[in-house]
């Protein structure tokens, strides 16, 4: 069975914006849930967070980097992918809290949508923090401003809003009030330094390890993470863990195991493609 796509937006430099007919997720989809990709019959499986739903669509984004997720940038609207498969991990820990933030880096901005709405809906109230290196690279600031109370904008640049980073607002924010509950999503980097304003005040701190997943259901081992001592699978108990309890060293190390292979990979791909006669760009 393909899966059609309804819609397929760049909506930031090399950040794409997909929308896909997949009933089975949409209609059980939570936030922090992910799923795995498959563009054709000879594709790479991928593992993508879940950012929305709408009716019987998911939406997924995502930065073209590699091979599959630069061929999945290729498709339009109309065009169909082999397998879509979820939704897949734990759920985020959707509760009443009371006052929650909810942070994103880069394309981490794009899990924030969901999660927001989910803990809106039960009463909590939301304060969303997004970052980007510059202006162009910020991504659904009008979604995310009505689905928060409040959303504050970083630039690393200071080309729009607070010139800083996420870390710098929150650290503001936990002087000024009391705050219950905080998820981080996006680089590794981003989220290990973020995480550390939290630690004084003892907040608890959730984080997405989405990005070290390769196979998504626990067959491969290679999203193994060291949370508090025990080891764990990113893709299956989680992807969100307690930031304060991550081994941060453990992770970066381990992302960066297969940059060679992913770079081979991606040439091979632009090869094939002139070869067929296809703009390459």
């Amino acid at each position: 069975m393909a899966y059609t796509i309804k819609k397929a937006t760049e909506i930031a430099d090399k950040i794409f914006e997909v929308w896909i007919d997949a009933p089975h997720v949409a209609h059980n989809a939570c936030a922090g849930q992910f799923v795995v990709i498959r563009t054709d019959e000879s594709g790479e499986r991928i593992p993508l967070t879940i950012s929305a739903t709408d009716g019987d669509l998911v939406r997924i984004v995502f930065m073209a980097v590699g091979k599959t997720t630069t061929q999945l940038s290729d498709l339009v609207s109309g065009d169909t992918i082999q397998d879509i498969a979820g939704p897949l991990g734990q759920p985020s820990e959707v509760k009443r809290w009371g006052r929650c933030v909810v942070i994103g880096g880069g394309v981490g901005i794009a899990c924030l949508p969901i999660l927001a709405r989910e803990l809106k809906a039960i009463g909590n109230e939301v304060i969303g923090i997004i970052g980007a290196r510059n202006e162009t690279l910020l991504l659904l600031e009008d979604e995310l401003s009505a689905a928060c109370d409040e959303l504050v904008i970083c630039t690393d640049d200071g080309s729009k809003g607070f010139h800083g980073f996420p870390a710098d607002i929150l650290k503001q924010k936990l002087e000024e009030k009391t705050i219950d509950a905080v998820w981080i999503i996006g680089p590794a980097i981003m989220m290990k330094i973020t995480s550390i304003a939290t630690l004084p005040k003892k907040v608890k701190t959730f984080v997405s390890l989405n990005p070290i997943m390769v196979d998504g259901t626990g067959m491969c081992g290679s999203c193994r993470v060291t949370i508090g001592g025990e080891t764990k699978f990113a893709c299956v108990d989680g992807p969100e863990f307690d930031a304060h309890l991550v081994d941060w060293d453990g992770l970066m190390q381990r992302q960066r195991i297969y940059p060679e292979q992913e770079r081979q990979s991606l040439e091979l791909y632009h090869e094939h493609k002139c070869r067929c006669g296809e703009k390459h760009e």
